[in-house]
């Protein structure tokens, strides 16, 4: 199947360096973020889980849970984790989902559907690498697809979802490259006296289809 935004996330239950876990029952009513890894003890993924466990606070201000998964049964996790800390200075404090049957990687359409299990490289596995975030209301909000040889900017999957997170609560809608207490836009759906109405301090219309106003608090 095909994961697209809007799509409800797949549920599931599986094993998890923190034990037996179900999904949509772990969400609970926050956010979060879902990232994948092709193999356990390969140096970008090394690199990625030690520096998401270094952001784990940000995420946690803003009540969004982080969890990984990769293609290697829970025991390599624990392993790798040693690692990670020893190499990049921080604990891995989240939960890292065990998927030796690509269980999980299927579901979420992250790699081929006919790739199999058992001794696989990180080769086989290139194509899981992508990173999901899920609102509370377990719809995807947004996806993340990167190659294998190149790490990802978990820098700016906090700032995406600090957007997904204002678009949702209030009608605005995020510019190019904005960050958190910049202007925002207001989307062509609401109306000029709706706007006003929603703005009394006022809005910049630059054209008719571009306005701008100060971020909502």
């Amino acid at each position: 199947m095909s994961v697209r935004i809007g799509d409800e996330a797949p549920d599931f239950t599986a094993e998890t360096t923190e034990g037996t876990l179900k999904f949509h029952e772990w969400i609970g009513n926050g956010w979060a973020i879902l990232f994948s890894h092709p193999k356990d003890f390969t140096p970008v993924c090394t690199t990625e889980l030690g520096y998401m466990a270094g952001l784990k606070p940000e995420f946690d201000k803003r009540n969004t849970k982080i969890i990984g998964l990769s293609i290697d049964p829970v025991s390599d996790h624990k392993n790798w984790v040693k690692d990670i800390q020893e190499t990049q200075g921080h604990a891995v404090t989240y939960p890292l989902i065990g998927d030796p049957d690509l269980t999980v990687a299927k579901l979420y359409d992250m790699i081929h559907p006919n790739a199999s299990g058992g001794k696989r490289t990180a080769v086989d596995n290139a194509t899981v690498r992508s990173v999901f975030v899920i609102g509370p209301d377990k719809k995807v909000k947004a996806m993340l697809v990167y190659p294998m040889s190149t790490g990802r900017n978990f820098d700016e999957v906090l700032r995406l979802l600090d957007s997904c997170q204002l678009t949702a609560k209030h009608s605005v809608a995020t510019p190019v490259n904005w960050k958190p207490g910049q202007d925002v836009i207001i989307p062509p759906a609401v109306s000029d006296d709706d706007a006003k109405k929603k703005y009394p301090q006022g809005f910049k219309t630059l054209k008719p289809y571009l306005r701008v106003v100060a971020q909502p608090k």
